[in-house]
């Protein structure tokens, strides 16, 4: 027995506002029966292969693709757990009304124990409600869509709870501990149970999830949870028994101003988009922004012979206008792409810099060795700089390298846009073996 969604009504090309109709239809041998459902789609939005959006309509939201993907799922998942021999087109249109119109088929008594809303519901409610910046939102986003496949994942892998739906007033410690183990082995479920991920969906596949990661979740669903608290949303708690630990990092480390001019002297004419990436690179070195804050920069950001910018990250709350002076590297950069459109710099993905950033610093033999923490075990591993180099390595350097000159952390993150008390700003105090020697020194 097979249940799919489809669509009837095609659209033209730039056609982005007629509606289909989705249809279900069930398969059992030589059966073949379908009805109409009240869910639409613009056809051009449509994925048969996905049961729901395609992945890249910009016009949508994230929270409707979820939207739809869910209620999709939810009619399959009802038909084929009411699914009999005897099942015809009758039955399945009845199937469908149930699901759009459940209190016809309910007692009041139900009807009003059941006119809360669920956990995911409330998340959207607290996704539109609770001031979040948009980079915050979309990390809440990330957590909306995990917690829904844990709920498939429940339905799917749990004989007696086929009809389980998140409560907030239910979740206990266990409940957190088993989402825990959920989220933590998400990337082996991924191929476990291929129908929850077509459900919903990620861009990217699932990977392990580092033990940092997953306190940065569960943070953020306890955030959401003290939000339903204080809202009246709900009187449990179970975040009080559930006790999150710090997020633990290794020592920032960086390159210094040798190597940096090492890779911006590095001849490199034979690669010639790699050269273009590593002038981004130094100058990124050279400013201390965040890679989403350079991305977004063009060239209204030069004023004065500085760059100015607000932090994406802190825009909202307390947004601060960083001002950095560039120095003549900086405009010798600037002016090699000074013909460039409107964008400071002639980006390409965040995913291909950073690809780029490791052949740039193989090519220019920065292979100097380096202590990381490993993501997943927490244990101190040794790497060369060139498989560890990211657009974030530019940041480290910037402040790492004024840090080191000036020892006024006052100065520096008024350079770098760290809010005071950032806890990982404080993390660059312990950067330096020369500060190290020369306070030893000291006792001498």
């Amino acid at each position: 027995m097979k249940t799919t969604a489809f669509i009837r009504k095609p659209a033209k090309k730039n056609d982005t506002d007629s509606l289909a109709t989705i249809y279900f239809r069930l398969r059992d041998g030589k059966k073949d029966i379908k009805a109409a459902s009240e869910l639409t789609i613009n056809p051009n939005h449509w994925s048969s292969d996905k049961q729901g959006y395609k992945d890249r309509v910009a016009l949508v939201s994230e929270e409707k693709k979820l939207a739809l993907s869910n209620e999709v799922q939810n009619i399959l998942n009802l038909i084929t757990q009411n699914y009999t021999a005897d099942a015809d087109s009758e039955w399945l249109s009845s199937i469908i009304d149930k699901y759009h119109h459940p209190n016809r088929y309910k007692t009041e008594e139900e009807i009003a124990a059941e006119s809360k809303p669920n956990l995911l519901e409330l998340f959207a409610d607290f996704l539109i409600k609770h001031k979040l910046s948009e980079v915050r939102k979309k990390n809440f986003r990330v957590v909306q869509r995990a917690l829904a496949r844990y709920e498939l994942y429940v339905r799917t892998t749990h004989p007696k709870q086929k009809d389980f739906i998140l409560d907030v007033d239910i979740v206990t410690p266990d409940t957190l501990r088993d989402m825990w183990d959920f989220f933590q082995n998400e990337y082996q479920y991924f191929e476990l149970y291929p129908s929850i991920y077509e459900a919903i969906p990620e861009k990217r596949t699932p990977q392990p999830r580092s033990k940092n990661t997953l306190i940065d979740c569960f943070s953020r669903i306890r955030t959401f949870f003290i939000w339903c608290f204080d809202n009246k949303q709900t009187a449990n708690r179970p975040f009080d028994n559930f006790p999150i630990e710090e997020c633990t990092y290794g020592t920032p480390y960086y390159i210094t101003l040798e190597e940096r001019d090492r890779a911006f002297n590095a001849d490199l004419s034979a690669t010639p988009q790699l050269a273009i990436q590593r002038d981004i690179f130094i100058f990124q070195t050279l400013i201390g922004c965040r890679v989403s804050d350079l991305y977004r920069m063009t060239k209204l950001n030069v004023v004065n012979e500085a760059i100015e910018y607000i932090p994406k990250k802190t825009k909202e709350g307390n947004p601060v206008t960083v001002r950095v002076p560039l120095n003549d590297k900086a405009k010798e950069i600037l002016q090699r792409y000074n013909d460039h459109n409107t964008k400071l710099l002639p980006f390409i993905s965040e995913q291909k810099y950073n690809d780029a950033i490791k052949k740039i610093f193989k090519l220019a033999k920065i292979d100097r060795i380096v202590t990381i923490l490993d993501p997943l075990t927490h244990n101190e591993i040794k790497r060369p700089l060139y498989e560890v180099a990211s657009s974030h390595l530019a940041r480290r350097t910037f402040i790492g390298n004024i840090y080191k000159k000036v020892k006024d952390p006052n100065l520096v993150s008024a350079l770098s846009g760290h809010k005071e008390g950032s806890k990982a700003f404080n993390r660059y105090r312990d950067i330096d073996e020369e500060m190290k020697k020369d306070l030893v020194k000291l006792l001498d």
